[in-house]
C-alpha cells in the first residue's frame, strides 16, 4: 500500500558516507513529483532523481539521499485534494492545480473540464518556471495531465510508473509524452511499444515497503505483532482470513462475508476491515446479528473501520485474503506470499480485471465476480483452507514473484534519465 515509503526506504539504507557528498532531505510522494535543484549547477552535478510516486494518495516521507548539490521535490496535486494533508505533514511542498476528467462525460461537463484543464497547464508551467526541475515522475490521474504538457514544453524528461498491468486513459495518454514507462510486470510493455529501447517500457516491479518484507518471513510472529497492536486476540490453531476492499471498503464483499460469517468462523479467524464507509452499515444492521452468534465464534471475528500501518502485519499473518485487485495485489501479495481470492472493481475498467488476470494464470489466486460473491464465497475461501497443498503453490508461485529491488530499479531508471 506504500510504495513512496518503500522507495524512500530503499534511499535511507542505501546512503553512504561519503566526502565529497552533501546528504540533503528529499521528499518523496505519491502522486506527481518534480525534482529540482534551486541554484543552477553544472550537467555533472545535477541531482539523483529519487522521487517516487504511489498507485493512491497514501502516505509521504522525506529521507536523505547523497548529491552533489541541494535536492528539493514539489508535489503537485489538485486544489483541495485530499493528499494535501498528508504531504503538508511530510513537509514537502505542496501546490494545487485546477484539472478535471474529460472522457465518459456529458459533453457540457467535458467542454467545461478541458477549460479547467487549459488553466491547469499554464498553472503547472509557471510553478515549473519557478521550481526549475530536472524530472518529473508521475502515476497517472487527471491532475498529471498538465503537469507532463508543462514539463514536456519545458524539455524536461518525464517518468511515467504503472503499477497495475493495463494502463487507463491517462496513462495511455500521457504515455506518448513520457521518455520512459516503468511497470511492474512485464506483461504491461505491450501498452507502451515493447521494452525499452524498442519501446519505453522498463520493467521495475512494484515497490513494497521494508517493514512488509520483514515482517512476511515470519507469519507466526506477524500475527503475535498483530494481536497486540489490535488488541485482539488472534489464535495460532485456525488459519487467518483478512478481508478487506480498499479504504472505503466494498460493499458486495463485506455483505457476502457478514452472510458466511457462521459458516467461516468455525474454521478460520476473519480479520475484516470493513471500511469508513460501511462501518455505520455494520454496527447498525449487521452487530446485532453478530452478537447472536455463539461466543467462541464471535472471538473469531474481529472487525475494523480500517486499518492504517498495522495493514503490514496485517499482510504478513494472513493465510488468505479476500480482497478487490488493485496494483497493490501484483506487488503486496507477492512478497506477502499471501493466497487471494479476488473480486475485481466491476466498473474500474480493464485495470483490476487485468491485474486479477495475472495472478490468476499464474497460479497464484482465484476470481470470483462481484455477482458471484453471495452465492459462492463461503465454499471458494473453504476449498482454499482446507487444501493446504493448493495453497503452499500458490504461495510458491507468489514468492517467485516477488520483486524485492524494485524501489532501487525505480530510482536507478529516474537516475538515467536526469544524466
Amino acid at each position: 500500500m506504500y510504495p513512496a515509503l518503500a522507495v524512500a526506504e530503499h534511499l535511507r539504507a542505501a546512503n553512504r558516507p561519503a566526502a565529497a557528498a552533501q546528504r540533503q532531505p528529499v521528499g518523496v510522494q505519491p502522486a506527481v513529483a518534480a525534482l529540482a535543484q534551486r541554484e543552477p549547477a553544472p550537467r555533472d552535478a545535477q541531482p539523483a532523481a529519487v522521487a517516487h510516486p504511489a498507485a493512491e494518495a497514501v502516505e509521504v516521507e522525506t529521507v536523505e539521499v547523497e548529491v552533489a548539490g541541494a535536492n528539493e521535490l514539489l508535489w503537485i496535486g489538485s486544489k483541495g485534494g485530499m493528499e494535501q494533508a498528508l504531504v503538508e505533514r511530510a513537509h514537502i511542498a505542496y501546490r494545487g492545480i485546477d484539472t478535471g476528467k474529460i472522457n465518459g462525460l456529458h459533453p457540457w461537463q467535458a467542454v467545461r473540464n478541458i477549460g479547467r484543464m487549459a488553466r491547469g497547464v499554464m498553472q503547472a508551467v509557471k510553478l515549473i518556471d519557478d521550481f526549475r526541475p530536472h524530472v518529473c515522475l508521475v502515476t497517472g490521474g487527471y491532475v498529471c495531465t498538465p503537469v507532463v504538457a508543462a514539463c514536456r514544453w519545458r524539455g524536461i524528461p518525464v517518468m511515467i510508473y504503472l503499477p497495475d498491468m493495463a494502463p487507463g486513459w491517462a496513462i495511455r495518454t500521457l504515455s506518448y509524452l513520457a521518455q520512459r514507462v516503468a511497470i511492474t510486470l512485464p506483461g504491461a510493455a505491450e501498452h507502451f511499444g515493447g521494452l525499452y529501447p524498442q519501446g519505453k517500457a522498463v520493467v521495475t516491479g512494484y515497490p513494497v515497503r521494508a517493514e512488509l518484507v520483514t515482517a512476511a518471513q515470519d507469519r507466526y510472529q506477524a500475527r503475535r505483532r498483530l494481536a497486540q497492536a489490535l488488541e485482539c486476540p488472534l489464535d495460532d490453531a485456525l488459519p487467518l482470513l483478512l478481508v478487506w476492499g480498499g479504504s472505503q471498503g466494498a460493499r458486495s464483499i463485506n455483505q457476502a462475508t457478514w452472510a458466511a460469517l457462521a459458516d467461516l468462523t468455525p474454521h478460520a479467524q476473519l480479520l475484516h476491515v470493513v471500511g469508513e464507509r460501511d462501518w455505520p452499515l455494520y454496527i447498525n444492521e449487521f452487530k446485532p446479528r453478530v452478537d447472536e452468534l455463539p461466543p467462541a465464534l464471535q472471538a473469531n471475528y474481529c472487525p475494523l473501520p480500517y486499518l492504517h500501518e498495522e495493514m503490514t502485519l496485517a499482510l504478513a499473518a494472513a493465510d488468505l485474503t479476500v480482497a478487490r485487485a488493485g496494483a497493490s495485489t501484483l506487488g503486496e501479495f507477492p512478497v506477502a506470499k499471501l493466497p487471494s481470492i479476488l473480486a475485481p472493481l466491476p466498473f474500474a475498467g480493464v485495470n483490476q480485471m487485468r491485474n486479477a488476470a495475472e495472478l490468476v494464470d499464474r497460479g497464484a489466486a482465484v476470481v470470483l465476480a462481484d455477482e458471484q460473491l453471495k452465492d459462492k464465497l463461503t465454499e471458494t475461501v473453504l476449498m482454499l483452507l482446507t487444501d493446504l497443498p493448493k495453497r503452499l503453490h500458490m504461495e510458491e508461485v507468489l514468492a517467485q514473484m516477488a520483486q524485492s529491488e524494485a524501489a532501487a530499479n525505480i530510482a536507478h531508471e529516474l537516475e538515467k534519465l536526469v544524466g
